[in-house]
């Protein structure tokens, strides 16, 4: 018999989380997980899943314009209702979460109402109960982060925008992450007057710069009124809402203001400082491998440890996690090297693999495919949105190391090239690939021309 009450404790409840605590209970683990706010932690609740749901409702408006140039008429002007975009999803939501319950109730798991603190390498604390492990997983993601000035109080985070009482006609992000990036589209495409604050020359850091620069101009098209290279000086209420006062020198009044400013380990009242749980100087937790911290019987995976910050990720790690400490073979690390992304901005995002940039420092050469074009459906809709297809080669292998889209469906578009770049696919083999006609997605397998070496 075991000298632990369970083999496995995790705190926290989100995709990773759950999907560690499912899989090794699978394996014969006798696991519980502590939760002290929502089942799904903030992909299911303040995260992926709404956001997507609103970018959903905000693409309507321009489908519906779209819609005119291939004969459809409609008997009035189309209205917006805030409260059942809203209240629709908060039903999905309850939905979701009651699916994680079930499914952790299906692997026998146990789930505790409550935040856990780690009082020991085998010990943790929820409420008035005790309760030891052999080893403790802590999967409680992060949490928005708010910088401080005259009048922050009054600004928003991302846990907070997706229920506001009221819908802002006037909307201001202070931000350049995919989260800026995304409610700025967002309120816009529902009808807001939609301002980006961000104190670099350009949104997006870390993506490819023709990616970047290609979306500032197309979001700029559909009406996002972008402020580069300023911040935010103060925030005062007045009559009508707020009046936020730029680094630039610019007032512009609005309703609601969101900080999308970053997001931190939410790690406070763990218990792990005490411990001596290693940080890295981002603040995140040192894991190895095997998702062991510097106190081997607790692991971390997810938003608080070195990565990507996404939910495929987390699942990904919590399935690597349970193969190393509750498997039968060893497992090869997780490659990070291959992940996809999407950024649901207005044309959206999709990426795979190292930006032209970062090819560049890591090979003595490459070739770039591009095709920047007007989809085949905006030529009755009347649209002026364009689309950007991008290949990055290293030249000496003929690999394809880079593949980046910004246009309709990018996200549904790049995971399929996913599979290629994962695979190490070269030029040669995706030219051999026979296109799809017509569509947009053609373009990644009928590009011949470098662009540029």
């Amino acid at each position: 018999m075991s000298q632990f009450d369970y083999d496995l404790f995790v705190i926290g409840a989100g995709s990773g989380g759950v999907r560690a605590a499912r899989t090794a209970a699978a394996s014969g683990a006798k696991v519980a997980v502590a939760e002290d706010r929502y089942l799904g932690g903030t992909c299911v609740n303040v995260g992926c899943v709404p956001k997507k749901l609103y970018s959903y409702a905000a693409h309507f408006h321009e489908s519906f314009d779209d819609a005119v140039g291939f004969g459809w008429t409609l008997p009035a002007a189309p209205e917006f209702n805030w409260a059942t975009l809203r209240d629709n999803k908060i039903g999905e939501i309850k939905r979701l979460n009651g699916i994680y319950g079930r499914l952790l109730e299906g692997a026998n798991v146990r789930l505790i109402n409550g935040r856990a603190t780690v009082t020991g390498a085998h010990e943790v604390q929820v409420g008035n109960e005790r309760i030891t492990a052999e080893k403790i997983l802590v999967a409680v993601g992060g949490w928005p982060w708010t910088p401080e000035f005259p009048g922050s109080e009054y600004t928003l985070n991302s846990n907070q925008v997706f229920d506001l009482e009221t819908f802002p006609q006037r909307f201001l992000v202070l931000g350049g992450g995919y989260i800026a990036v995304e409610f700025a589209s967002i309120f816009n495409g529902l009808g807001s007057e939609s301002h980006l604050v961000y104190r670099g020359d350009l949104f997006l850091r870390g993506f490819d710069q023709e990616v970047r620069e290609f979306t500032r101009q197309e979001m700029g098209k559909k009406g996002v009124n972008l402020h580069f290279e300023a911040n935010i000086e103060r925030i005062d209420k007045v009559e009508n809402g707020l009046n936020v006062t730029l680094t630039n020198g610019e007032s512009l009044e609005v309703d609601v203001v969101l900080s999308a400013t970053g997001r931190r380990p939410h790690l406070e009242g763990l218990g792990l400082s005490t411990l001596g749980v290693a940080t890295q100087e981002n603040g995140k937790l040192a894991v190895n491998e095997r998702f062991e911290t510097s106190i081997p019987s607790i692991l971390a995976l997810g938003d608080i440890i070195d990565g990507p910050e996404l939910t495929p990720v987390a699942l990904e790690e919590a399935m690597h996690l349970v193969a190393h400490h509750y498997g039968d073979t060893p497992v090869e690390p997780l490659d990070y090297a291959h992940i996809a992304t999407a950024v649901f901005c207005h044309p959206n995002i999709g990426t795979v693999g190292l930006s032209e940039e970062a090819a560049r420092e890591h090979y003595n050469a490459i070739r770039v495919y591009s095709a920047d074009f007007r989809p085949m459906k905006h030529t009755l809709s009347g649209s002026e949105e364009r689309c950007l297809m991008k290949l990055i080669v290293d030249d000496e292998s003929d690999v394809v190391v880079g593949a980046h889209m910004v246009g309709e469906e990018a996200g549904e578009v790049i995971q399929g090239i996913a599979i290629a770049v994962r695979a190490g696919l070269t030029k040669a083999q995706f030219d051999l690939t026979v296109g799809i006609h017509p569509t947009g997605a053609e373009e990644f397998v009928t590009m011949r021309t470098p662009t540029r070496c």
